[in-house]
């Protein structure tokens, strides 16, 4: 890892150029990292999409393929706060090198049993579970262990690069996904997911990361709670998770009705669905570079209207009844969550203290990917009895009405701010 001298703090909020963003790859571990999770995050969406149409085509039912999703991520609603923390206390690259071991026995197992031909839907999703709760542990160490590969002074370009990897992944898995379904069958792309992991694997193993200053450990049930309570007496933290909270619940959950929308409502195949999957990827690549432009005093607005344009879009999406529309409404919908996201990101990483790093970026992905299983379960339960249309409908509405909310909670702080001089 690069020891440079250390930056000025007001260089991690200007706006990144192309340029700024290329400068990450100076970073030795960096641009291991890249290469390996870009081809493991390949395999990543060939998995969900995989899994997804296998739900379905075993059972027809959308509350099941809601509940798959909801057993898949919830385990990072309750478990992720400890995640977190624990990945304040541990060298984080030995624990990722853990939970990618875990994920790629994982995927191994699911690929024996659907090649095998005696995979069963209960085992679908206690498998789903286990992915979840490895994720708990996963995601907030694998973030919070940016700052260590790239130093501060290319925080903000690393978290824009981050999602410009997951973007292009998200291009490439789900379409590989739709044709290898067809052409091959489910269990091959679980079979690719769990070789895939070897290359993050052998990227973490390759890194030279000069080991974090330790510091004095408290109990760790007081430290957790002594995170909560940092996060939530930050404004600007505390309104950014909200407001993606709620945006994920109930509008990101429609990803988990996707293999639903195209079979029943577009009369897709599986190539359809590994279609709409990848222009999810297109889109939300739009959102990510749009990120890297974003300068630092649009940053508190733009999650706002970036979650009432994802409102917006979905609610025309869920009207739409032919591929290429629904192609078509998919790219600005995917822009506007991928920019809440990241832009959610990039304030709690940027304003949070680095000993509260792991934590405030664990409440991170409770409120982005932890809300999401409630979300499905919700419209899975909706889209039974009302729609499937319907039921994305009703999320993009809620998600409107959230950005609302913030709106105006934006424009009261800043009256208050403004009436209070040295505020």
């Amino acid at each position: 890892m690069n020891n440079a001298t250390p930056p000025r703090e007001e260089s991690v909020l200007q706006p990144p150029t192309a340029l700024a963003l290329l400068r990450v790859f100076r970073h030795r571990n960096y641009r291991l990292f890249f290469a390996g999770q870009l081809v493991s995050l390949m395999g990543t969406w060939m998995q969900s999409v995989a899994q997804g149409w296998l739900v379905y085509t075993l059972t027809h039912s959308p509350f099941l393929l809601g509940l798959t999703s909801f057993c898949g991520l919830v385990p990072v609603f309750f478990m992720s706060a400890f995640g977190g923390t624990i990945s304040d206390r541990v060298d984080r690259r030995r624990m990722l090198v853990v939970t990618q071991s875990l994920s790629m026995l994982q995927a191994a197992i699911l690929a024996g049993l659907t090649l095998a031909h005696v995979v069963q839907v209960w085992e679908v999703i206690v498998l789903a579970a286990s992915m979840g709760l490895i994720n708990s542990f996963d995601v907030p160490t694998r973030q919070a262990f940016t700052i260590e590969m790239v130093g501060r002074e290319d925080l903000r370009n690393a978290i824009a690069l981050n999602s410009v990897m997951f973007n292009l992944a998200r291009i490439i898995g789900p379409g590989a996904a739709g044709l290898l379904v067809a052409l091959a069958g489910e269990g091959v792309c679980f079979a690719l997911n769990a070789v895939s992991y070897g290359a993050v694997l052998t990227s973490l193993l390759l890194m030279h990361v000069v080991p974090r200053a330790i510091r004095k450990q408290g109990h760790p049930l007081r430290e957790l709670q002594a995170g909560f309570v940092y996060a939530w007496n930050n404004h600007a933290i505390r309104v950014s998770l909200l407001l993606v909270a709620v945006s994920s619940c109930f509008g990101a959950a429609y990803l988990a009705l996707m293999p639903a929308f195209a079979r029943d409502v577009l009369h897709e195949n599986s190539v359809g669905l590994g279609l709409l999957m990848g222009s999810v990827g297109v889109g939300a690549l739009g959102g990510a570079y749009a990120l890297s432009r974003l300068h630092e005093r649009h940053l508190t607005l733009a999650p706002i209207l970036a979650a009432g344009g994802f409102g917006l879009g979905l609610i025309l999406f869920s009207q739409s009844h032919s591929l290429y529309l629904s192609i078509a409404l998919i790219l600005p919908t995917s822009f506007c969550m991928m920019l809440l996201g990241g832009t959610t990101n990039t304030i709690i990483q940027t304003v949070a203290d680095d000993h509260f790093r792991g934590r405030v970026v664990s409440f991170y992905a409770m409120s982005f990917m932890g809300m999401m299983p409630w979300g499905a379960l919700l419209l899975g339960t909706l889209a039974t009895h009302i729609g499937i249309g319907e039921a994305i409908t009703a999320g993009g509405s809620v998600c409107i009405v959230a950005a609302i909310a913030a709106w105006f909670d934006n424009a009261r702080r800043a009256q208050i701010l403004h009436a209070v001089p040295g505020e």
